[in-house]
């Protein structure tokens, strides 16, 4: 192993990055995170006519974006423990090829079994890309000057939840493309990133003498999969109810009390429980999860009302989730930049918690029918409430902990959040299925039609359907997406509840200090040379000595 370290006695001062060099290293990384949110934006507005050709019904639709963030999560902690172990730009390359070999073999998809097993693997990379994004920045980027490149994220994020569903669209809608180069659309994109990262990314390598707990992450991969099994199948292969429920409940409460009992007496934990001591982070952690439930659970079904319930094409679907996407870049560049000139951001998290309840309450009152005017209103209301909410949890978490365990942090926060996010997908999904199958039966039954399979699971073509009935199926999926926000709603007023009672402690306008950094961790420069701004640092000898006594 190649190490410099300072000679005994020596002392660094960590020079800071200037705004070119932060943003010439950020252009890979921005463009990673740009893949991976297009890896699940491009294919929303798709997957109605996905499901519907390989003959998948709604809990098909369900599990091809619950595998996707299933995977995000039980891989998230993992991406983040690795990050504090190796090198961070090469991790992040790793992720972008497995995101590329995913998408690939997603492009050839035969059925929706085949279809959800790739996108589970492009959730492993889609985890790495969404864990190493903010560890990168918090390793390059004093916490007060976080804020302001955070916004850049925020940019980023909007701009490929605007562009997926529009490219998405259009690649269905054109004939000679076809559903299957939703795929492959991202990875000229994912390779471009991996020879960008490489030329313009030079972190610091932590080289520690450690192990991953892969015993407790099995685990809390293992307790996680069976919640949302059991949310995903339960009302429709078994009863709530039930003997399989309270199998697979008591099977997952033993497998999450044996990660804990694991993780409390691993050396190097995935999530290390320590970190909860902190008040902030267990407040934002908990915070995280329920605004993920919110978040992730009721937006993604907003690609099924604009198609199923107002007849839109994919394409316009993507237009018609505009005004949600703008609320979002406008406040996360806003506030970002507002949070990087005072130091405070407990009143963004509180206004955003508070703007996503309001905007799901609103949109819960949503129909087939609804005027598009007034919708508007309440997701510009509900995107504002999000962008305020998201990388600023993320912030008060990383302002709360040194330097040498940022990337468990903000991997934990990213952890908790994706949780949130696969539970509410598929808790949701199971309501919007309900809902839709009952109200599409006595919709029929008042025409004088047996449902028969007609108020079943499959996805339906509404262009082949006569007008009353395709009325009566636009009346169903209104409200059944209605209903989605409705049940969201709660959530994200149990995160206003957390985020209200979290000490806002300044972010501070220092990032490496030597104070930070455990006696144990030796660095090393990735190239052959430092770059200007990026001095390469080590601990000196007595230290080294010190810590092998």
């Amino acid at each position: 192993m190649s190490t410099t370290s300072a000679a005994p006695g020596a002392t660094h001062e960590a020079q800071p990055m200037t705004h070119r060099q932060i943003l010439e290293a950020l252009s890979g990384l921005l463009l990673g995170m740009f893949v991976a949110i297009l890896s699940s934006t491009v294919v929303s507005n798709a997957l109605p006519r996905i499901i519907a050709e390989l003959g998948g019904g709604q809990s098909a639709y369900t599990w091809v974006v619950t595998a996707t963030l299933l995977a995000m999560t039980a891989s998230t902690p993992i991406w983040g423990k690795l990050a504090d172990l190796y090198s961070k730009k090469l991790l992040v390359q790793l992720a972008l090829l497995i995101y590329v070999v995913a998408s690939v073999a997603a492009a050839f998809s035969q059925n929706t079994g085949m279809l959800i097993g790739c996108r589970a693997l492009q959730g492993i990379g889609a985890g790495g890309l969404t864990a190493l994004a903010q560890v990168v920045m918090a390793a390059m980027i004093s916490p007060r000057e976080r804020g302001r490149y955070s916004g850049y994220l925020g940019a980023v994020f909007a701009v490929a939840t605007v562009g997926g569903p529009l490219i998405g669209g259009v690649i269905v809608d054109t004939s000679w493309l076809g559903w299957r180069w939703c795929f492959g659309v991202g990875v000229p994109f994912a390779l471009l990133a991996i020879v960008i990262l490489q030329k313009t990314l030079h972190l610091p390598v932590v080289r520690r003498n450690v192990k991953i707990d892969w015993f407790g992450a099995t685990l809390i991969a293992a307790a996680v999969s069976l919640v949302l099994i059991w949310v995903s199948l339960a009302g429709h292969n078994f009863d709530w109810a039930s003997w399989q429920t309270a199998v697979m409940v008591a099977g997952a409460f033993v497998l999450g009390a044996l990660a804990i009992f694991v993780e409390s007496r691993a050396a190097e934990p995935v999530i290390p429980l320590r970190l909860f001591n902190n008040p902030t982070i267990t407040l934002a952690t908990v915070a995280s999860l329920f605004v993920g439930v919110a978040m992730f659970g009721a937006t993604v079904f907003l690609s099924q009302y604009f198609q199923l319930a107002r007849g839109d094409s994919p394409t316009k679907a993507g237009l018609m989730t505009l005004p949600l996407i703008l609320g979002l870049f406008l406040s996360s560049t806003i506030t970002g930049r507002i949070i990087s000139e005072t130091g405070l951001w407990k009143r963004w998290l509180v206004a955003g918690t508070v703007l996503i309840t309001i905007g799901f309450g609103l949109m819960s009152t949503m129909r087939y029918d609804t005027s598009y005017a007034l919708l508007s209103v309440y997701m510009f209301i509900a995107g504002a409430g999000v962008g305020m909410t998201m990388q600023n949890l993320v912030l008060s978490v990383q302002n709360a902990v040194p330097v040498n365990e940022l990337g468990v942090a903000s991997s934990t926060v990213a952890f908790f959040r994706s949780l949130g996010g696969a539970v509410g997908v598929s808790a949701l999904g199971a309501v919007l299925g309900h809902e839709v199958k009952d109200s599409i039966a006595s919709g029929l039954a008042k025409l004088g039609i047996n449902a028969g399979g007609a108020g079943g699971s499959s996805i339906p073509d509404l262009s082949t359907l006569p007008g009353p009935v395709r009325t009566v199926v636009e009346e169903a999926y209104g409200k059944g997406a209605a209903e989605t926000f409705l049940v969201a709603a709660p959530f994200a007023l149990l995160a206003f509840l957390c985020v209200i009672f979290i000490k806002e402690v300044p972010l501070r306008k220092a990032n490496v200090t030597a104070e930070d950094q455990p006696s144990d961790v030796v660095e090393r420069h990735e190239g052959a040379a430092a770059v200007e701004g990026v001095p390469v640092t080590g601990v000196p000898e007595n230290e080294k000595a010190a810590a092998r006594r």
